[in-house]
């Protein structure tokens, strides 16, 4: 009978560090995935996702709305706030722009 006893014990045991390890684990996930760095890098990973085109200046008027309406598509499906908006869009300017 002690054997069953402690065999019960030492499994609820074990039981309760995998029970502690798996929430240590989320609590490190969820903290990750809640970090506010991480949302600014998910949003500019989700942005190059678009493969948006660099925009390097220099007279093109016909060019520069072209570029302009094809952000304001990405902006409007990722639905940006007017801050995530310029952040973005001048990630991608490049040279003279």
């Amino acid at each position: 009978r002690r054997v069953v006893v402690r065999s019960g014990i030492m499994a609820a045991a074990r039981t309760n560090a995998q029970i502690a390890e798996a929430l240590a684990t989320l609590t490190n996930l969820v903290a990750r995935d809640n970090d506010p760095g991480r949302d600014s890098e998910k949003r500019l990973e989700r942005f190059m996702s678009h493969k948006p085109t660099l925009f390097t200046g220099g007279y093109n008027p016909e060019g520069a709305i072209k570029w302009i309406e094809e952000f304001e598509i990405i902006f409007e499906a990722m639905g940006c706030t007017e801050e995530n908006k310029t952040i973005l869009g001048v990630y991608v300017l490049r040279e003279e722009a």
